[in-house]
């Protein structure tokens, strides 16, 4: 089949579509023949909901994340050409039936829509070149991003895939099938960019084969694939117990056989050849890639430069902001020497990963006392709070938050770093728990997802400088709840503030200005109180994933500058509850259509 590689701007480009498959030429017609009856409304939404259904055909672990259990068997073609065409295509598709919409006979939330889609598509299309295709693929796994790292919790039963039936059971054997295939193609991946001279870090490499020979070292027995038959439904039969277990024990030995290959071609092979340096300024074809995920992630057109000095700008003033906290509490030598009171002194570190669990609790309660002073919106999904499984926390973030059922059935989790318990300052535990739990990413995801009221890419899709920005954004809501009247946890929300600048300029740094790894754990030490086990996971997470670090700094930045203009322009009729829910009530917008959404509002309230 043809492929058609530009994007399709008009309807004529519409027609080079149809020309690639014959099929759509009879969508088309049967779509004017009903389109004629339909309003312009009608017309967009059912875009909407066939986009969907289409992009759900490509991605059936998306299904599975949002409780619907069809092509369950499937985890789906991950790094094949066939996934990488067909996903463009349908980008294309969409792209080309939007522009049979007119925009100007919509309603204004229905504009919204329609322009929040247009840019998703845009910038996804922007993505899936050729060009960026050869930068990427090649490099499929790293420690912070792969299968190796999702999969095992993912089919463990307790994430989002079903454990109820004989057929839930089933499926996921045959979804170990998907794994154990996609991470043969990885490996034909990385062969490629060796061919090719697009490698990834010896760094992230290394730490990848560390990652699997942990995970290697568990014994079967004990791993996540088995916890599944620990925990049968009580209407099992023996039989089929016994059977499954059977059935999972060989097909958990052919997963740890797929690492294993996994493993020792990237220690053996890979390894030897891997980049020595962090940045990707240092490989061929980086700086273009760089440019082109910076605006993937802040979804504003910013350069290197700029935010590299953003960046430094604010490390300046939360620097003095910490000066300040110094003075308050009669400390009284250097900042550094404040840092390294903080970094060691007992009183600020957990006893136990009890007690750290049980910290996190109380936290979440005074939250919840304060919440209906600031929100009218909440969600009705639960919010759970565990650590993470000790098998991945020596690799993992501080803390993340993982979705819960749209139906509100299976709770939103915020999971908490253990590890190293020493390293892990208390300081930092309120403001971690707004950022991930509430009102941060629990209640941004599970607003989105619970308004079916919304079409399902706006319930269900987002951007990282909007789902990033708001959690950062959330956690300056502590100064206004009175959590920050204690000088100590002042301090903690000002070093996290201060982590997520330096990441402008460490960020920039590595991948556009030649910083090694080292110079970046010196400015992190340097102009922050993290202990050295965080700032390098932190630095080794920027060389993994460049640019995603970019957009917590700048969405925050544009929230507040948003509340800011309400604030001064609104006067006495300003509603923090409302621009709140003026903010969350329409999912996760990018920063150009949210600004728009925000100066509308703010225009329609001083009518």
């Amino acid at each position: 089949m043809k492929i058609v590689r530009h994007a399709l701007a008009s309807s004529a480009a519409l027609a080079l579509v149809i020309t690639a498959n014959p099929a759509l030429a009879r969508d088309r017609h049967e779509d004017s023949e009903a389109a004629a009856e339909l309003s312009e409304h009608d017309r967009l939404f059912a875009l909407f909901a066939d986009a969907d259904e289409r992009g759900l055909e490509l991605n059936p672990l998306g299904r599975l994340f949002r409780g619907d259990d069809r092509n369950a068997d499937r985890l789906g073609d991950f790094l094949t050409d066939s996934s990488f065409y067909a996903s463009r295509l349908n980008t294309q598709l969409n792209l080309a039936k939007l522009e049979l919409i007119d925009r100007s006979k919509l309603s204004e939330t229905d504009q919204l829509a329609y322009d929040v889609f247009k840019y998703n598509q845009e910038s996804a299309l922007r993505g899936q070149t050729d060009e960026i295709r050869a930068l990427t693929e090649v490099r499929p796994v790293n420690h912070f991003s792969g299968f190796h790292t999702f999969y095992p919790n993912f089919a463990s039963g307790d994430a989002a895939a079903q454990f109820k039936t004989l057929e839930n059971y089933e499926d996921n054997l045959s979804r170990h099938d998907d794994y154990i295939e996609i991470s043969g193609r990885a490996i034909e991946r990385f062969r490629e960019g060796m061919e090719s001279g697009v490698l990834e870090t010896r760094l992230t490499i290394g730490n990848v084969v560390k990652q699997l020979d942990t995970m290697l070292a568990i014994p079967i027995a004990e791993s996540q694939y088995m916890k599944p038959v620990t925990n049968f439904p009580e209407d099992f039969s023996e039989e089929d117990k016994a059977r499954l277990t059977a059935a999972y024990e060989a097909k958990t030995a052919e997963i740890y056989a797929a690492d294993e290959r996994m493993r020792d071609f990237l220690r053996d092979e890979y390894l030897p050849v891997a980049r020595e340096s962090v940045g990707l300024s240092d490989m061929r074809g980086g700086e273009k890639l760089y440019a082109q995920m910076i605006e993937s992630t802040t979804t504003l057109p910013l350069t290197a430069d700029y935010l590299h000095d953003l960046g430094l700008a604010e490390v300046a003033r939360i620097k003095n902001d910490l000066e300040e906290i110094k003075a308050e509490v009669g400390f009284t030598g250097t900042l550094t020497e404040f840092f390294d009171f903080v970094r060691t002194d007992e009183q600020f570190k957990p006893e136990s990963r009890e007690a750290l669990t049980q910290t996190y609790y109380d936290i979440g309660e005074e939250v919840d006392a304060k919440i209906g002073e600031y929100f009218s919106l909440v969600p009705k999904t639960p919010l759970e709070i565990k650590p993470y499984d000790e098998s991945i926390e020596q690799f993992s973030a501080g803390g993340s938050y993982q979705s819960g059922a749209p139906d509100g059935s299976r709770p939103g989790t915020f999971y908490f770093n253990a590890y190293d318990l020493p390293s892990r300052l208390t300081t930092g535990n309120v403001t971690l728990y707004l950022h991930e739990g509430a009102p941060g990413h629990h209640f941004q995801i599970s607003l989105a997802r619970e308004n079916d009221d919304l079409p399902a890419f706006m319930r269900f899709g987002g951007n990282t400088a909007y789902v990033e920005g708001w959690a950062l954004y959330s956690e300056t809501l502590g100064y206004e709840m009175g959590f920050f009247d204690d000088p100590w946890n002042r301090y903690g929300t000002l070093q996290d503030e201060q982590l997520r600048a330096m990441r402008l300029v460490v960020d920039t740094g590595l991948h556009a200005k030649g910083w090694s790894r080292q110079q970046a754990i010196d400015f992190m030490l340097e102009n922050s109180g993290m202990t050295e086990t965080e700032v390098v996971a932190e630095v080794e997470r920027y060389i993994a994933i460049p640019s995603q670090a970019l957009a917590y700094k700048v969405g925050a930045l544009k929230i507040q500058e948003l509340r800011k203009k309400a604030e001064e322009q609104l006067g006495d009729d300003f509603d923090i509850r409302e621009f709140h829910a003026q903010v969350l009530d329409t999912g996760a917008l990018p920063m150009p259509v949210l600004e728009s959404k925000i100066d509308r509002w703010i225009a329609s309230k001083a009518i």
